[in-house]
């Protein structure tokens, strides 16, 4: 009889072993987005904006399906869902910012949001209804830019690059309007709301923005930019994800995808230099 207890007692602890190193073995293999045990493709979902961000995803889904991936494109209305919904694990990833506006948000949020690979820059410019040049614009000019800090900081840097306006040593992250030392023509700097500022274009002297929200305007920056970026800088529309999933399998497999040939071949075809690959 106890030899009969033993061998049940034995079977059952094997038993258990085998069903939880199964278990896990399912649990590794779904984090790390490497399949699912009966074979169903993994949903990625990525949180966007506007074309070409949109289009690039798009452009993608094919390829990714090809790897048992099936992304699913989450169109959101503004600027600061993505990263909320990135933080709250509403979504995988998303692709709408450069690096030093998800710095911010991460400060703001106590989130950690990381980079996964600059994707391109969209060349950032100043426009003018009324104006061909900048020294055209009158003394006291309004100029609207957006009113995000890192976005503050790329449209003052811009303007500064080309003699515009002066700014002491950078000592923080970011510029401010506090750190304009010489402003010769004493223009007003208007902070707007990143999506509103193609309103703008009608109201104010001019509006410094990207070629994205430039676009429905008929705008680009090589033909009526009176001031342009170029990519000499950190402002790279970036795939970003969290710190707990950038390294999965499905996130790293997307990243390829959208640094691969196709994609540098769709923007320089669709968006020239309006959307300048950064890979």
């Amino acid at each position: 009889m106890k030899k009969i207890l033993y061998t049940i007692l034995l079977c059952v602890v094997v038993l258990t072993a085998c069903g939880q190193a199964d278990k896990e073995s399912n649990q590794s293999q779904n984090q790390n987005g490497a399949g699912s045990a009966n074979n169903q493709p993994v949903t990625l979902k990525v949180a966007s904006l506007i074309p070409p961000m949109t289009e690039i995803l798009e452009l993608v889904k094919p390829e990714l399906a090809k790897e048992g991936i099936e992304l699913e494109l989450v169109v959101l209305s503004d600027n600061v869902q993505p990263n909320t919904a990135l933080a709250a694990n509403e979504v995988d990833a998303n692709f709408f910012q450069h690096v030093p506006y998800m710095e911010e948000f991460n400060r703001n949020n106590d989130a950690e949001l990381v980079s996964v690979v600059p994707i391109y820059f969209a060349n950032y410019g100043v426009y003018a209804k009324n104006y061909s040049s900048m020294d055209e614009l009158p003394e006291g000019a309004v100029i609207a830019i957006a009113n995000d800090v890192s976005n503050v900081d790329r449209s003052l840097s811009l303007l500064a690059q080309h003699g515009v306006i002066t700014l002491k040593e950078k000592t923080g992250s970011f510029y401010t309007q506090g750190d304009i030392i010489e402003n010769p023509k004493n223009y007003k700097f208007e902070e707007i709301d990143l999506l509103m500022l193609a309103r703008m274009y009608d109201d104010a002297d001019a509006v410094v923005m990207t070629p994205a929200y430039a676009a429905p305007l008929g705008l680009t920056p090589k033909h009526d930019a009176l001031l342009t970026e170029g990519v000499e800088n950190d402002f790279a529309i970036t795939l970003v994800a969290r710190k707990d999933n950038v390294d999965s399998e499905p996130i790293q497999k997307l990243a390829k995808a959208m640094t691969s040939e196709p994609v540098r071949q769709f923007l320089q075809d669709n968006y020239d230099e309006t959307a300048i690959p950064a890979f």
